[in-house]
């Protein structure tokens, strides 16, 4: 279904020898299992420390609460890739959250965030409850724009077809620019 829709994206889209950072992390990254060996470093920040921990596909984790503190614990130009699974219609500060990406992203970095268009409607912020997935999209988007430092967002279908398969995701993703 979505998750190995998921995870085939990010075999083809993260090249080997990446220094990857997951955002909004929990007990599972959703990537391949080549990745242990071919990344020299996953780290992950989520709000729950235990399921930080029960993640076997991090090197490395801080437990953080983005919506408290936007400020990512890493440094300047860090990583090759950084991810979000299906989490950022939990930000309520998402320009911050956008800018500290693209501040510990190496120039040419992505950004590569996933959206279904299921949520925990008490936790997601309030427009994104009244919005169909298109929507969701250009939101992403005017937030990699509003933002700064970003190319142009890019968005793809990437749900799952065929039997047994009603999953709907999507990827919207940018790139640090490179000056």
């Amino acid at each position: 279904g979505a998750v190995r829709a998921l995870t085939n994206y990010y075999a083809q889209a993260i090249p080997k020898g990446s220094a990857i950072l997951d955002i909004c992390s929990s007990w599972v990254s959703h990537y391949p299992d080549s990745f242990a060996t071919d990344m020299p470093r996953i780290a992950g920040t989520g709000m729950n420390a235990l399921e930080l921990q029960a993640n076997k596909q991090l090197s490395e984790f801080t437990p953080k609460n983005l919506n408290i503190d936007p400020r990512l614990p890493y440094e300047d130009n860090s990583f090759d890739a950084v991810t979000c699974v299906v989490s950022v219609d939990y930000l309520i500060k998402p320009l911050d959250v956008f800018r500290e990406v693209n501040r510990v992203l190496k120039p040419g970095g992505r950004f590569i965030l996933s959206q279904s268009n299921r949520c925990f409607p008490t936790k997601a912020i309030r427009m994104w409850l009244g919005m169909n997935d298109l929507q969701h999209a250009l939101v992403i988007a005017a937030y990699f724009h509003y933002a700064g430092g970003f190319d142009a967002a890019h968005a793809y279908d990437v749900s799952p077809t065929g039997p047994n398969t009603n999953d709907p995701l999507f990827i919207v993703e940018a790139t640090k620019r490179r000056s």
